[in-house]
């Protein structure tokens, strides 16, 4: 199983936005939820209209069936009042092209997001990359692992800054120090 990162560079997270953002719609909402919220993307792939609405995000998680609610941040409002403007309350946001109303598949995210990932010279990038990309940038703002670690329902805080990517950049800064 190859480990993925977050994304780092602010800048670059801005240029994926703006592109994304220009070349389909879709995808830049699954990227600005993912980035965002810190959702798994098995629960952002079964968002539907009507779950984001409101401020909050309020869903069953599928991978520990625990009810979450998360308030949006205004930016990330802003974009999702224009999309579901008229969209029925029952379609699902990050919808496929293939059947009736069907969200894309996982694998399909995966494929979009590693295609990004190539266009922008990013490794080690996978579905997990935007949950651990809003975990390294909120911690870096608020220096918070407790709120983290309960967030993402982390046993140990331990955990927690390894899953963001905050051991590894400890790491690489003490060897880019190092030598012999």
């Amino acid at each position: 199983m190859n480990l993925v990162q977050p994304i780092r560079e602010k800048d670059i997270i801005d240029e994926i936005k703006k592109h994304l953002r220009n070349e389909n719609k879709r995808n830049y909402i699954m990227f600005m939820i993912g980035i965002n919220t810190g959702l798994r993307i098995s629960d952002i792939l079964q968002l539907r209209v009507r779950d984001v609405e409101g401020w909050y995000i309020s869903l069953r998680t599928k991978k520990r069936n625990k009810y979450v609610r998360i308030k949006m941040p205004k930016n990330l409002k802003k974009e999702l009042r224009e999309y579901i403007k008229d969209k029925p309350k029952d379609e699902y946001l990050v919808k496929s092209r293939v059947g009736k109303n069907k969200p894309i598949s996982r694998s399909m995210a995966y494929v979009i997001l590693n295609d990004v990932a190539r266009e922008y010279g990013l490794e080690s990038i996978g579905t997990h990359s935007l949950r651990k990309t809003f975990g390294y940038h909120i911690y870096q703002k608020e220096k918070d692992v407790a709120a983290l670690q309960e967030m993402f329902n982390h046993e140990d805080p331990k955990y927690t800054l390894r899953y963001i990517g905050i051991n590894q950049d400890n790491l690489d800064s003490m060897m880019s120090r190092f030598g012999l």
